[in-house]
């Protein structure tokens, strides 16, 4: 999350988060007293506690976190109050100058306001917008967890700093309650029992990113698609193959090459002398490529709506420090369909996914989830494609039809796809921990960008409406999801080995070989 995000969105913190964010300072304080020429990045709230960021004169190790968790701990119990002021821009800039503090320069020389926040509890004073607790003796609870590294604000050409992360509950039973999640989770990890159960490696000789699965992993996919093929099939999907590769100019018409360039591998050109429009690169998503299937034949109002579908090969470049097992990887499967319709269909199609994806997880045995229906952030217009008409046409059909079809919803402002708004179906495992799986996303500008044409019965031509959706998103990551919530013990008709015959004595082999 960027620096100008997690300053804006403090403003919303729960009282949970308040807490949280209110130790991420008592530890920068902690640290202060350590390293007295220490320098401070930014330290939110996150899902499970918080973090700060620094640039110290030393590495740190796993050695140093008890000594910062017992001056944590020391300036809890002083009481300290949080005493909140607002300063000139030109004060700011010119006390975190003086102080050395280049990363709180930063934040101000890029943040619009005349005033800012400024925070400060005991000795330590930051550059902060809040919230927080009214004293420190209002914060429960804390363990600090470990160190990692992360670039200031995220660039691999920026500073490397140290990351400190820690978590903060308002009861002793939250946070042990918490502490055994964790040790679960340990036992659960699915790079773990991958590795234990032959399904899957990774070896840097092919690339980071990228799993090779074993006989037993890939029965376990096959067993994955398998359901999802038939399921799509009894739902009206037709099943398709498109390239692994497509031209730039294709991702330009689509606009992802302008919005997802960052996350694409590079050009091919080989030999041959491109044009950069004509060279080549791995494809990232599938909508371009089952846009131009449907946009190479003439179709009438009667045949829609049109179901696409296909388990096909996606190429990300993730960042190295993102890859996480198969949870992140750079090489995934989607069970990707698109559906092309006419506007009058839109309640009928959105209610055939929805039923599509509830049947799934019922099959799965995943019980636990909720929708969230994913709006654009009008702050950020600049973000996305189509107008503001279309957006809001887009935004109030969606919200229609996640309410026709009586499913409970929170909103997510910002969390649209860029060319329209959708629905995310958010699992919760066996641990309570959220994966975002199945999606619903409602599109009318890329119609509009490769000028999509149905006959309609007037005899016009007429722009479809398009539905991306998956039912479990990655295959890759939702088989993730399946090692650690079953940890590793899967239901029957999953298993990649249903059932094993082991004799115990030399005069059963022969049977048992038959």
């Amino acid at each position: 999350m960027s620096v100008e995000v997690e300053l804006e969105e403090s403003v919303h913190y729960t009282p949970l988060q308040r807490m949280r964010h209110s130790a991420a300072h008592v530890m920068a304080e902690a640290i202060q007293e350590i390293f007295p020429d220490a320098k401070f990045a930014i330290g939110p709230a996150i899902e499970d506690g918080f973090y700060y960021d620094f640039d110290l004169p030393r590495p740190l190790t796993p050695e140093d976190l008890p000594d910062i968790e017992q001056r944590m701990r020391r300036i809890i119990d002083a009481k300290y109050t949080f005493q909140h002021d607002r300063w000139p821009r030109d004060k700011a800039l010119e006390y975190f100058h003086n102080k050395g503090q280049e990363y709180k320069v930063d934040i101000i020389e890029n943040l619009p306001d005349t005033e800012v926040g400024i925070y400060q509890q005991g000795d330590f004073l930051d550059l902060c917008r809040g919230p927080h607790v009214e004293n420190t003796s209002q914060i429960g609870p804390i363990k600090l967890m470990r160190v990692a590294g992360a670039y200031w604000r995220g660039d691999e050409h920026r500073p490397m700093l140290q990351r400190i992360y820690g978590t903060a509950w308002f009861t002793q039973e939250e946070l042990d309650q918490y502490l055994w999640r964790l040790e679960e989770a340990l036992k659960r990890d699915h790079r773990k029992l991958g590795r234990e159960l032959k399904l899957f490696t990774f070896s840097e000789d092919v690339s980071a990113g990228v799993p090779m699965f074993y006989p037993r992993g890939e029965m376990l996919r096959h067993l994955m698609e398998s359901y999802v093929r038939e399921a799509q099939e009894r739902h009206g999907y037709q099943h398709v193959w498109t390239s692994h590769i497509g031209k730039v100019k294709l991702y330009k018409t689509s606009k992802h090459w302008y919005t997802y360039r960052e996350n694409m591998f590079p050009i091919m050109k080989g030999e041959q002398e491109l044009s950069d429009d004509d060279a080549y690169i791995l494809k990232p998503m599938n909508c371009p490529h089952h846009i131009t299937l449907y946009k190479s034949q003439h179709h009438s109002y009667r045949e829609l709506p049109v179901r696409y579908a296909e388990f096909a090969t996606l190429y990300r470049y993730e960042k190295a420090g993102t890859l996480s097992g198969l949870a992140r990887v750079r090489s995934l499967t989607q069970d990707d369909a698109h559906v092309f319709l006419r506007p009058d269909q839109i309640q009928a199609e959105f209610n055939n996914a929805v039923n599509l994806t509830l049947e799934a997880f019922a099959t799965y045995g995943l019980s636990d989830y909720w929708v969230r229906l994913s709006l654009r952030d009008p702050l950020k217009k600049e973000e996305y494609v189509g107008s503001d008409e279309v957006w809001n046409t887009a935004e109030t059909t969606l919200r229609e039809a996640v309410e026709g079809g009586g499913l409970n919803y929170e909103v997510g402002i910002g969390e649209a796809a860029f060319y329209g708004p959708k629905v995310d179906f958010m699992v919760r495992d066996a641990l309570g921990r959220e994966w975002q799986c199945a999606t619903v996303q409602l599109d009318f500008n890329q119609p509009e960008n490769f000028e999509l044409e149905y006959i309609g019965e007037d005899g016009q031509a007429h722009r479809p409406v398009m539905i991306h959706r998956a039912v479990t998103g990655s295959t890759e990551r939702f088989m993730a999801m399946l090692i650690e919530h079953f940890a590793g013990a899967f239901p029957v008709w999953l298993s990649p080995a249903q059932a094993m015959i082991i004799p115990i004595a030399d005069r059963h082999i022969e049977y048992a070989e038959k």
